[in-house]
């Protein structure tokens, strides 16, 4: 096999995202990714910040943990603008991809205690939120991962940290190609990082095609929309699995196309299958939750086998989530819970 050239891999990923829809913008420094980001955060809400506003913005942006950084990118700022007037600013759109401002820029410096030059970087809106690192073909995957366990360790969170906004990220050989959730240095793990497959659980290793597939505009949107979980228990990142990402697709779209009558049809039903350990109840958590967010369903009904399941699944759902979900103790409260508006989750035997 011929060796490929890491500079080569690079410039080919940075050529197809171009292709797809990515702006191409060229940042050196932290003072150019200052600069983008508040051009990129001008339009996509439709203002324009004085130089006040943009240190008011910075410094609500770069308070918190990696952990914070994420609810901050996903909640909207009350910005108090020099008359009294406060306009909500959004970091990100989480239910149309196409809505954000996407582009891709390469080997970003960024000086902590070491000078650090990022391969293949993603920004939304601004803000970076997908770090590629590429190796030459024939090197391993374990050495781009300790390579970001470095930028983590030496300069992700020099000048304010933007890059502590990263969610995800990508390394590859040009080969073989996976991705894994941004977490601390201590949980993360190789064994985490995962292949992306497409609906029948082939892999899509080689970084052609999993660009081509992972990094479209539509479904990175929706990775980072939907299928980042955030662990309010453990404060941590988790992402979800291929096949957890189609079941999810797979049951929201089952929704969406019910039709009630006649109510002789049973294409309106299905059922989602994992075996043991690979993450049922995350992936329950998370139809549940995207379906919730669908205008045509009022409520959501979680119904387990048997009694312990349903604490336990109780107690999971709030950790991805701190109340977001109620469990029935007896039919009265199942009632109850029913009727009432506010609810829009039960867990129920």
């Amino acid at each position: 096999m011929t060796t490929r050239p890491e500079a080569l891999l690079e410039a080919e990923l940075v050529a197809q995202l171009r292709g797809m829809g990515y702006g191409i913008v060229a940042i050196q420094d932290d003072a150019g990714l200052l600069a983008n980001l508040q051009a990129q955060l001008e339009t996509f809400n439709g203002t324009s910040f004085t130089q006040r506003d943009m240190t008011r913005l910075l410094n609500h942006l770069q308070k918190g943990t990696l952990y914070d950084r994420s609810k901050i990118l996903r909640d909207r700022y009350a910005l108090e603008r020099e008359d009294g007037t406060v306009t909500y600013v959004r970091f990100f759109d989480g239910g149309d991809p196409a809505a954000n401002r996407w582009q891709v820029t390469q080997q970003v410096t960024n000086v902590g205690s070491y000078t650090n030059r990022y391969d293949v970087t993603i920004l939304c809106n601004g803000l970076p939120v997908v770090q590629v690192e590429l190796k030459r073909s024939g090197l391993e995957l374990k050495e781009a991962f300790n390579q970001i366990i470095r930028y983590k360790r030496q300069s992700f969170w020099a000048n304010g940290g933007l890059f502590q906004y990263i969610q995800l990220f990508a390394i590859s050989n040009g080969v073989n190609t996976k991705y894994y959730v941004n977490n601390p240095i201590e949980a993360l793990s190789f064994a985490q990082t995962f292949f992306w497959t497409d609906e029948h659980s082939r892999r899509k290793s080689e970084l052609k095609e999993f660009a081509a597939d992972f990094l479209s505009i539509p479904r990175l949107g929706r990775m980072l929309g939907h299928y980042v979980v955030m662990n309010d228990r453990d404060r941590r990142l988790m992402v979800l699995r291929p096949y957890q990402v189609y079941a999810v697709e797979r049951l929201v779209e089952k929704v969406r196309r019910y039709d009630p009558a006649p109510k002789e049809r049973t294409d309106n039903y299905g059922y989602i299958w994992h075996t043991t350990g690979s993450g049922k109840t995350l992936t329950s958590f998370k139809a549940s939750q995207v379906i919730m967010g669908l205008p045509e369903v009022a409520k959501v009904v979680f119904v387990v086998d048997r009694k312990d399941l349903d604490y336990k699944t109780m107690e999971d759902f709030n950790d991805y989530k701190e109340g977001s979900v109620d469990a029935t103790e007896n039919t009265r409260g199942l009632v109850e819970q029913l009727g009432d508006p506010n609810t829009k989750l039960i867990v129920t035997t």
